[in-house]
């Protein structure tokens, strides 16, 4: 077995790993930031039933969680610049992180629109209407009323998606990206040791899911303690 794996090169290439960990947390990050933000915004198309944009909302959505990321990322990558450049937008020079940040984005904003919308409508409706009752406009019953309870709701369930997201920037390396299955990779080109390079990458992404795991478990806790 001593031939086949070398225990002593995890500890060898952790820090190399761990030296482009900012560049997945900056992938997850950023693509969590983009992805509430679209994702608020197509579930208020949805919970609303905005006209035409509704519908829009629900084909964008259904695509984006019925296709595999990896497809994703290439149309992304492929298609946008071709789109852009229609209307003389030229981002054939922007570095590929860029590409990953972007579908990683919309297609968390997806997944996040259907947990926002599917929080906002378990909203009691009878408190919303005594919102409405008391001259409220429905911008600040929803800021009020809908909102802070939507956050609790959807806390347990964004932080398992977060390190969902978190698990699947694997597959950024696809577009060269070094982040820390990109330096695996680097590594098992280089050494022809791949197994314990993914080992060193498995204990770092561990580590880094019970952590987030903690700290959403953490805010959970306190938000229901100061909602009580």
């Amino acid at each position: 077995m001593g031939n086949y794996f070398n225990i002593n090169l995890i500890f060898q290439y952790l820090p190399q790993l761990l030296s482009r960990l900012h560049i997945t947390l900056l992938i997850v990050l950023s693509a969590t930031a983009i992805g509430l933000i679209f994702g608020i915004i197509l579930a208020l198309f949805r919970v609303y039933n905005v006209p035409v944009l509704n519908q829009i909302s629900i084909i964008y959505i259904s695509f984006m969680r019925g296709t595999p990321i990896l497809v994703q990322m290439f149309i992304v990558y492929y298609g946008l610049p071709m789109l852009l450049m229609k209307i003389g937008i030229n981002i054939n020079r922007w570095d590929k992180l860029y590409f990953v940040i972007i579908t990683y984005g919309l297609n968390a904003a997806a997944f996040k629109a259907e947990m926002i919308r599917a929080a906002i409508v378990n909203i009691p409706i009878g408190q919303v209407e005594a919102a409405y009752s008391v001259g409220m406009t429905k911008l600040q019953a929803f800021a009020r009323i809908v909102a802070p309870q939507s956050v609790i709701i959807i806390l347990p369930t964004l932080g398992i998606t977060l390190v969902g997201l978190l698990q699947d920037t694997s597959l950024a390396f696809t577009l060269g990206i070094i982040d820390v299955m990109g330096k695996v990779n680097a590594i098992a080109a280089n050494t022809y040791r791949s197994l314990e390079g993914y080992v060193s990458a498995a204990i770092i992404f561990f580590i880094l899911s019970i952590l987030l795991e903690q700290l959403f478990s953490g805010i959970e806790k306190k938000l229901h303690i100061q909602k009580i």
